[in-house]
């Protein structure tokens, strides 16, 4: 995995956690730190071209939109097994094997979230040692991340930090891939629901 690939990662799990009250001036300088970073001419322009879409927005409309992004539907969640298997009962064993796979690596889940928060994963991703689970996982994320970004307005400035990463770091998932996704999953009575998804 290239430099670039890696600068995408982490700083785009750093601003898919919840926009704090410093969201704003902690932007500001992470863009400045990824823009110096990154190598690649193009991926830089289409970096700056989200950082700006963010850059126009105050900070409550930052977190109302984090929030009626993420928290409030199904179908653009951060939770990777939620959107391979929705409410179905092998979501448990999945986020198992992602802890597994996780720890095998060397590494600890130190915060509250599930195995399968995608920000984690993003971070995960960029650091972790080559091996056949992770490869496995770069496709699995890319198949979830597709997904999310087909249920976004392509006008949210998310979706511009979704596409940055199908467009640079993950391979783009095939037709069957798609559709194994979608009959895998378990769908719930309500697709809009009033509080984020928690699940045992």
């Amino acid at each position: 995995m290239n430099r670039d690939k890696r600068i995408l990662l982490i700083s785009v799990s750093r601003l898919l956690g919840y926009p704090s009250d410093h969201f704003k001036s902690d932007l500001k300088e992470l863009n400045a730190l990824v823009y110096e970073s990154l190598e690649s001419e193009k991926v830089r322009a289409e970096w700056k071209k989200t950082f700006l879409s963010f850059k126009l927005l105050s900070q409550k409309e930052i977190q109302e939109l984090y929030v009626n992004t993420f928290d409030l539907k199904t179908k653009t969640g951060l939770y990777l097994t939620a959107h391979e298997l929705g409410d179905s009962s092998r979501r448990g064993a999945a986020l198992i094997r992602l802890q597994n796979i996780i720890k095998q690596a060397g590494f600890e889940i130190e915060n509250k979230e599930l195995g399968d928060y995608i920000p984690m994963l993003l971070e995960f991703l960029s650091v972790a040692p080559p091996s056949k689970d992770k490869e496995r996982l770069i496709s699995r994320m890319g198949v979830g991340i597709k997904r999310i970004i087909k249920n976004l307005d392509l006008a949210n400035p998310y979706a511009g930090l979704f596409s940055l990463l199908m467009d640079h770091v993950f391979p783009n998932p095939t037709k069957e891939e798609i559709e194994e996704l979608e009959n895998n999953r378990e769908d719930a009575d309500l697709e809009e629901l009033p509080c984020p998804i928690m699940y045992q």
